[in-house]
């Protein structure tokens, strides 16, 4: 009797959890791709605005300059994971734009892709503010400025080094989204030597780290307009205010045209040098012929 009433119960919750399920569900293709990039790029950027956080606001007592890159590197891989299976994980505003003008994700999905990432990115960087609200303000005395000995602004957004031109902040950009966007295509290559299957999201966060290894010392590789301009509005609107797009000799427009333009480079070198003159392979070891989830990021 126990049995045939704990087995009524248990039929009666998994009745009522599929309705629950069936209210909820999103039918929308374009509207769960939205979702996915938020998610993703929620993330990407807890993970990696919290490291920076941690070693700015720790005085370095709590990391370094390599805990950043691989705090982003591990948000990365773990973005893609979270979306790629949805939306692809661009998690990256300049890599979409750069899907548009090629063909591969119709125009008509652009405003779903980056109001996904931008609001993923723009919680995250509320999130960060609030686990690390009172650090902020012991560090700060309360002031929070975007120069200066104290400053904290670059916790969410990224900034050029005092002794970078704005020229040279461009290419800064420019070349390391260009190297992103290329390695990204090479590790996804069905017609080359491309990853094995499963390994991609983790290779393109070791992608990421190594471009931050390398390429960030300059103006802190936002190479990402998703990545960084949400966190430079939240900025203003949290007690920054306006400085945080002024400085840098008006920066802020860099990080989201100079990434666009990298990243478009990125394609037409990887064409250029490989993919046109590559033959398709089918088959093979590495299941080159199997079709594979459009997973590109950050």
């Amino acid at each position: 009797m126990e049995r045939s009433c704990c087995g009524c119960r248990l039929e009666l919750e998994s009745k009522r959890m599929e309705k629950i399920q069936k209210v909820l569900t999103i039918r929308s293709v374009t509207i769960r791709e939205m979702l996915a990039e938020a998610l993703g790029m929620y993330i990407l950027m807890v993970f990696g605005l919290s490291s920076v956080a941690q070693v700015v606001l720790g005085k370095q007592n709590f990391g370094q300059y390599l805990n950043i890159n691989l705090g982003f590197g591990i948000g990365v891989t773990l973005g893609i994971h979270a979306a790629g299976g949805i939306s692809g994980a661009h998690l990256n505003a300049a890599i979409t734009i750069t899907h548009c003008i090629l063909g591969n994700l119709p125009w008509i999905k652009l405003p779903a892709y980056v109001i996904g990432q931008f609001l993923g990115s723009f919680t995250a960087a509320a999130t960060v503010f609030g686990i690390y609200y009172d650090a902020l303000y012991d560090y700060s005395k309360g002031n929070f400025t975007v120069t200066g000995p104290t400053a904290t602004a670059s916790i969410f957004s990224t900034y050029p080094a005092a002794y970078m031109s704005l020229p040279g902040s461009f290419f800064t950009e420019f070349l390391a989204t260009a190297m992103l966007h290329l390695g990204i295509l090479i590790i996804h290559d069905e017609k080359n030597n491309r990853a094995l299957r499963g390994t991609e999201a983790l290779l393109t966060g070791i992608l990421v780290l190594g471009i931050g290894m390398g390429m960030g010392m300059n103006t802190g590789y936002a190479i990402n307009p998703s990545r960084d301009l949400p966190p430079r509005i939240f900025t203003a609107i949290a007690g920054w205010g306006t400085n945080v797009f002024t400085a840098g000799h008006h920066w802020w427009w860099v990080p989201i045209t100079a990434p666009i333009l990298g990243s478009l480079t990125g394609v037409f070198i990887h064409k250029i040098f490989i993919d046109f003159h590559n033959l398709s392979v089918t088959g093979g070891g590495n299941e080159k012929g199997q079709t594979a989830v459009e997973v590109s990021t950050l």
